[in-house]
């Protein structure tokens, strides 16, 4: 159960079913786990991360999960505090707001330089992904979907063929995560999104450029406001 009532089924590897990890570096496979758990709101923003904790659950030792927080720091998803350790960020409802303005016009212009330059077998792969992608919407697998969903935007994005563009997106994107994954608690707006997802791979089959842009621009723009609205209201049940 979500802190907004709807019910996500943890995909293998998820919270509550830790699997050994098996990286060929290991800080950066736990900074991997971690960075899911975030994303999965299984690590809340403005939690603070215990070492121990951590350690015992992720079955690695102190040092590795340091360098892990350490690499979570650099990509803006955890706040080092000196003498207090580490925390999950939290964004203001301004972060959230300015963040998702600017990553719907990143999106907007991934959509229209990737119909100049995408491939068919980059277009067949996406098809792929996007047919994947409905049908763990159609189970209500959110981790699943959301995985997939995450894999569809950024072949959209190399599809532009824009190294500083991809450069980014890539940051912006890893600070709002968690936001994204957690835009779709809300069923309605979570068959949107898929439906919207149709109507992309429709867009970029057919270098319609100006479609695509735009609706990726509103796919986000959508975003943005539920998470908006969910945060105002978590804020407003909370006691002051």
């Amino acid at each position: 159960m979500t802190d907004l009532g709807v019910h996500v089924e943890r995909a293998p590897g998820a919270a509550g079913a830790e699997q050994p990890i098996d990286y060929e570096t290991l800080p950066a496979g736990v900074a991997g786990r971690l960075r899911d758990l975030i994303t999965q709101g299984d690590l809340a923003p403005g939690t603070r991360l215990n070492e121990r904790a951590l350690g015992e659950r992720l079955g690695v030792s102190r040092t590795p999960l340091r360098e892990a927080f350490r690499l979570l720091a650099a990509e803006g998803l955890v706040l080092l505090q000196p003498n207090r350790g580490a925390v999950v960020v939290s964004l203001s409802l301004d972060d959230v707001r300015e963040s998702f303005d600017v990553m719907s016009g990143l999106e907007a212009l991934s959509g229209e330089l990737a119909c100049r330059h995408v491939t068919e077998a980059e277009v067949a792969e996406i098809k792929a992904l996007t047919f994947e992608m409905l049908a763990c919407h159609a189970r209500r697998d959110l981790p699943g979907y959301y995985r997939l969903n995450h894999a569809i935007h950024e072949r959209i994005n190399l599809a532009a063929r824009n190294r500083l563009l991809t450069q980014v997106y890539r940051t912006l994107n890893l600070r709002i995560q968690n936001l994204r994954f957690r835009s779709n608690f809300d069923r309605e707006k979570w068959n949107r999104a898929a439906d919207e997802h149709a109507a992309m791979v429709d867009a970029l089959e057919a270098r319609d450029a100006p479609r695509l842009a735009t609706l990726l621009r509103e796919h986000l723009n959508r975003k943005r406001d539920a998470v908006l609205e969910a945060l105002r209201a978590e804020a407003a049940a909370t006691p002051s």
